[in-house]
């Protein structure tokens, strides 16, 4: 009974934290994400003898964090720049409603419609898209706050391992520490990497079929799609459905927005259910139920940020649980098939 107690103490000690600690803690994970990144980046770039030899390790981590800052900058200014347009247009679209309403009304001939009028006009579509982007740049808007940490990570790396060694003084301790940072290590590496490169092409492919459709802005809406493709489950589901509604109310007409809606759920389709299961497999080895746990949990927490987040969290907490008797139990509950072998 005690120690059911205590459970419950440090879980709720520990959702209070990451709830009223989130300001704090998103830029610190986002951080550890970005070091990760830049260190994976290097380990590649070490494998050209050239490299390897002629430069020092923290001039290619100072290079490589730059290019990803300077991406990110460009991205901000991009996703600035579109949202400005969309704004600006926001009275153009405001007028589509009434007529897509009306064409509503004549083929369906019902009260509802009366209704959804009612709705939709108190439907402040600037707003929204405001409130889409605010999301989308919270990150970024914290930039020299994740630099910091970055920085701060990369001075404390070359002292880490001295301090576990110093922490578990035992071999096999550190052997089974070493091992687990390991598989965390491999084991993000391969879900950001294939989960880039498939986000990537829905992201080419949906742009690509945006601009033949003429919806307005498409690099802001495939970066969009691109975005939500690390969510799982409804990630994808809600990338189709946001350019969609909005090529319904830039034409006034359904059949853009049915073409938009068919064609990038195909590409959807396509690409989440025949190219990345054949990528990935099961390497993740996490179950479908807790997957949609741990992206109600973390988006209740942390919002969107907290949904992109949910599965690499997922999978450490997975790796970690599997080493420990006391939550090895946990850990077969979360994974695919209750077989935990690949995630030792």
């Amino acid at each position: 009974m005690k120690n059911l107690a205590n459970f419950f103490i440090v879980t709720i000690a520990a959702v209070l934290t990451l709830i009223y600690g989130k300001n704090l803690l998103i830029p610190f994970v986002f951080a550890l994400l970005l070091w990760f990144i830049v260190k994976e980046i290097t380990n590649v770039l070490n494998r050209v003898a050239f490299i390897r030899k002629t430069f020092p390790m923290w001039l290619k981590h100072v290079f490589t964090s730059l290019i990803i800052f300077s991406i990110l900058g460009f991205i901000s200014t991009i996703l600035s720049n579109s949202i400005q347009h969309l704004a600006k247009s926001y009275n153009k679209y405001q007028n589509n409603i009434d007529s897509l309403i009306a064409e509503v009304k004549t083929k369906l001939n019902i009260d509802l419609v009366k209704v959804v009028k009612d709705h939709a006009g108190d439907l402040d579509f600037g707003q929204i898209l405001s409130s889409v982007f605010n999301s989308l740049t919270d990150i970024l808007g914290n930039t020299f706050m994740i630099l910091i940490y970055v920085l701060f990570i990369f001075l404390e790396q070359s002292n880490f391992k001295p301090k576990l060694q110093k922490v578990f003084t035992g071999d096999q301790q550190m052997a089974k520490i070493s091992e687990i940072l390991n598989n965390i290590e491999n084991s993000i590496a391969k879900y950001l990497g294939l989960k880039t490169f498939v986000s990537l092409i829905t992201g080419v492919l949906s742009y690509i079929t945006l601009l033949i459709i003429g919806i307005d802005s498409p690099v802001f809406w495939a970066f969009l799609i691109f975005l939500l493709n690390f969510i799982p489950t409804i990630g994808s589901l809600i990338g189709t459905l946001f350019p969609a509604i909005f090529c319904l109310l830039q034409y006034g007409e359904f059949t853009p927005a049915l073409l938009v809606l068919g064609i990038v759920g195909a590409i959807q389709v396509l690409v989440g259910n025949i190219i990345e299961p054949k990528l990935m497999g099961n390497s993740m080895n996490v179950s479908s139920l807790a997957t949609i746990i741990a992206l109600s949990f973390w988006g209740a927490i942390w919002g969107i940020t907290g949904m992109i987040l949910s599965i690499p969290i997922t999978v450490i907490l997975l790796i970690i649980f599997s080493q420990f008797p006391a939550t090895r139990s946990v850990a077969i509950m979360l994974s695919e098939h209750g077989d935990i072998k690949n995630s030792n």
